[in-house]
This record gives structure tokens, C-alpha cells and sequence, in this order.
């Protein structure tokens, strides 16, 4: 992403989001720049629909309209998975993407196997991924 076009989209959360704290800004940034940077990773012609309102960033792929939730097992804070069905038919999205950020390379998914299946991700989410953030690659899970 363009520092222009970062600071636009900054400046668009700032303006938008004026009711969050200055923490739950920050996060909105950093939701911001992960959806960007997995956009560009996957696939650069996926169009970005939403991402202020909700943790679940909403794209279009193909004419389809899809939700992304990303997670670092390291910060996030519990997803309240009966939120997600109610989501999916209010924004009338045909699929809902679980995606784990990750910082450092990660030589194992153990973890996020675990989290999977304790948290039952597997049944909410249509697709299951491991993007490694500074890597620019993703592994799907499921």
C-alpha cells in the first residue's frame, strides 16, 4: 500500500471512527493495513467493500460478496461466533473467511490446529488461513 493511500484511509478511520478510543483506532489501522496487505496476496483484483463498521471486513471476489475476519492468536480478544450467522445474512455474504496473522515465520500450525478445533472455527468459517504478515504468503487451512 502507497503511504498516500495509507494516510487517506488513516485519516478516513480517524474522521469515522471519532467515537473509538485511541486503542480501538489503532486496531481499526491495523485491521486496515492487514485486509490490504492480504488483498494484495491473494488477489489484487478482490474489491474492498467495507471494513469500518465491524471486525469482518466485507470484499467482493468474482461478483461475490464475502467477510474476512483476521485473528492473531496473540491479541485478540474472543470472537463472539453467534454474531457471525446474523452478520452473513445482514450483509447477504456467501462466505465468511477466518484468517490468523502472524508476524514471525511459524515453522508449525499446532496452534492455530488447536484453536481450530477448541473453538470450533471450523464450522463457522467457510475458509480457514495462516497469512504470514511480513512473508506475504498465506497457507489455507481448511
Amino acid at each position: 500500500m502507497e503511504l498516500d493511500v495509507f494516510q487517506e484511509l488513516t485519516e478516513e478511520i480517524t474522521l469515522e471512527c471519532f467515537y473509538m478510543t485511541e486503542s480501538q483506532q489503532e486496531e481499526k489501522v491495523i485491521q486496515l493495513i492487514d485486509l490490504h496487505h492480504f488483498v494484495e496476496c491473494y488477489d489484487s483484483k478482490i474489491k474492498i467493500l467495507s471494513y469500518i463498521r465491524h471486525p469482518i471486513n466485507i470484499i467482493e471476489e468474482d461478483g461475490i460478496k464475502k467477510g474476512i475476519l483476521f485473528y492473531d492468536l496473540k491479541h485478540s480478544i474472543p470472537v463472539d461466533w453467534n454474531v457471525l450467522e446474523e452478520f452473513k445474512r445482514r450483509h447477504q455474504l456467501k462466505e465468511i473467511w477466518f484468517v490468523f496473522v502472524e508476524e514471525d515465520p511459524i515453522s508449525d500450525t499446532i496452534r492455530h490446529a488447536n484453536f481450530i478445533t477448541e473453538n470450533s472455527i471450523e464450522i463457522f468459517y467457510d475458509k480457514i488461513f495462516l497469512f504470514h504478515f511480513f512473508q506475504s504468503a498465506i497457507q489455507s487451512l481448511k
